[in-house]
């Protein structure tokens, strides 16, 4: 199983509507590092639920329910989406700040690139971010 970040802005699609949702298919990527990434993800992978732009903070754990296939909002075929449910909320949000701060996330694709809408999160990130979002 791999791990993963996706970001959105809060005002545009935020964690509660997800929840609200129960699904949703994750489109809009038009970056091709990140559409690889989502090209990369397996149905069950775990993913980061982080709100950019406004609130900058991890704020729950999601999983890929269906694999990467063609965007429905385009007919471009290079832009493929993936379907996420949501998993839990975290006990407390995982600041940016925090993230940036924390020696040992220094090279969290979250810091080292941080316009990528969509990034591969290493196992040892994912389990720092539990700790600091109280999971464990």
């Amino acid at each position: 199983m791999a791990y993963w970040l996706v970001k959105s802005e809060p005002f545009k699609y935020s964690w509660d509507q997800f929840v609200k949702d129960k699904q949703t298919f994750w489109d809009g990527v038009r970056n091709y590092a990140a559409r690889n990434n989502l090209r990369a993800m397996k149905k069950g992978d775990e993913v980061l639920f982080y709100h950019s732009n406004e609130g900058t903070e991890i704020v729950g754990i999601a999983k890929v329910a269906k694999e990467a296939y063609q965007d429905p909002t385009t007919d471009d075929t290079n832009w493929v989406v993936v379907d996420l449910k949501p998993v839990k909320k975290l006990k407390q949000p995982v600041t940016l700040a925090q993230v940036k701060t924390d020696a040992r996330l220094k090279n969290m694709a979250l810091v080292r690139l941080g316009r990528l809408s969509v990034q591969p999160v290493t196992d040892e990130e994912w389990d720092i971010i539990m700790q600091l979002g109280g999971m464990k």
